[in-house]
């Protein structure tokens, strides 16, 4: 009821308008926003949210302790969800991205040389590209542990240095036996070096003389005559044949064929095992895979330079194919007997036999 005032005098006048209460405006307006809210489709509500597969970016800069950017830094991105993983190199700017991720946990792991390898993890969100702080490298205080050890190559070098040591009563070259079963193979620069240092040591101009001095001695080859010129026919016959013999069977053959010219020394097991092997050794050989083979190295070596040897012996002493067949026999004889010698005399009369197998100290 309002009272209404009037020139009259007071009145009174019943209104039909209700005017609400002032504290209640406050809570019908609340009150309708949540009506308002809780007649929103759906539909609609859902298409507000994002979609928890929508993939996402990764980006980030990586720097050094100055704060220079380091390009070409390897970047790994490693998921917890997935095996796989994916790399990126930072560019120019130190700057790398991965695009089409999908959300999750992710970890960083970055790795440059020379800098010890730095990680970074984070929260992928759907359709989030997420910016990483920028990586700082440091530089790596402890050293890789690095392995050194001798290349096969190097190894064999060693050995061959030990061979060459080998001299019987501390003076005759011994250079193409070995005392290490599994010696290292030699390459085909190590095979010539050995055979070039064997003719020219001293002791075998030597033993070409004594061998030439001989055959003066016998009138053999008499075509070459007597006196100087025939001796020196000689030496240089029989040292012609030890030139072409040595590199032709242990240095040329076996560079082409990959056969080892030395004799393995054998040492072991009963007399007659140790015969056998020092025999067979004239016509069988190890290869540079290893393993047990013909040796047709040592076998066409001394028919090759029996077959030289037409070239300068006296014409009434060639035979052509005899000779050089003849020539070829002997030579294989001779390495048997030689191998004989090696396996029960040789090292006997070496003074010190070099431990050229890397295993034992």
């Amino acid at each position: 009821m309002v009272v209404i005032w009037s020139k009259k005098g007071p009145c009174n006048r019943s209104l039909s308008r209700k005017v609400p209460n002032p504290v209640l405006r406050p809570a019908i307006v609340v009150w309708l926003g949540l009506l308002t809210l809780s007649c929103v489709p759906p539909a609609l509500a859902q298409s507000q949210q994002p979609d928890p597969r929508l993939p996402g970016n990764i980006s980030g800069t990586v720097i050094d302790r100055t704060g220079a950017v380091v390009a070409g830094s390897r970047v790994r991105l490693t998921r917890p969800s997935q095996s796989a993983s994916l790399e990126a190199l930072s560019g120019d700017n130190g700057q790398f991205s991965f695009a089409g991720v999908p959300p999750g946990p992710f970890q960083l792991t970055i790795t440059y040389p020379g800098f010890a390898p730095q990680a970074a993890s984070g929260i992928l969100h759907p359709g989030e590209t997420c910016i990483v702080p920028p990586v700082r490298l440091t530089v790596a205080t402890a050293l890789t542990e690095v392995q050194v050890g001798l290349s096969t190559v190097e190894v064999a070098q060693e050995q061959v240095r030990d061979e060459e040591k080998q001299r019987v009563l501390g003076f005759v070259p011994n250079f193409y036996v070995s005392y290490v079963p599994h010696a290292a193979p030699l390459n085909s620069k190590q095979k010539f070096t050995l055979a070039w240092k064997t003719t020219i040591d001293p002791v075998t101009f030597a033993l070409v003389g004594a061998i030439a001095g001989i055959q003066q001695a016998q009138n053999s080859f008499s075509g070459y005559g007597q006196g100087a010129a025939g001796y020196g026919k000689r030496y240089g016959a029989s040292y012609a044949d030890l030139v072409s013999g040595t590199f032709i069977g242990s240095a040329i053959l076996p560079s082409l064929l990959k056969q080892d010219p030395r004799y393995f020394y054998k040492g072991t097991g009963s007399k007659r095992s140790r015969i056998l092997y020092a025999i067979a050794g004239a016509v069988i050989c190890k290869g540079d895979n290893g393993k047990w083979q013909p040796n047709y190295s040592s076998v066409l070596g001394n028919l090759a330079a029996g077959g030289l040897s037409n070239l300068y012996y006296p014409a009434k002493s060639r035979d052509d194919a005899g000779l050089t067949f003849e020539s070829g026999a002997i030579g294989i004889g001779a390495t048997a007997g030689a191998n004989l010698i090696q396996e029960f005399l040789i090292r006997k009369l070496t003074p010190k036999v070099p431990n050229t197998d890397p295993a034992k100290p």
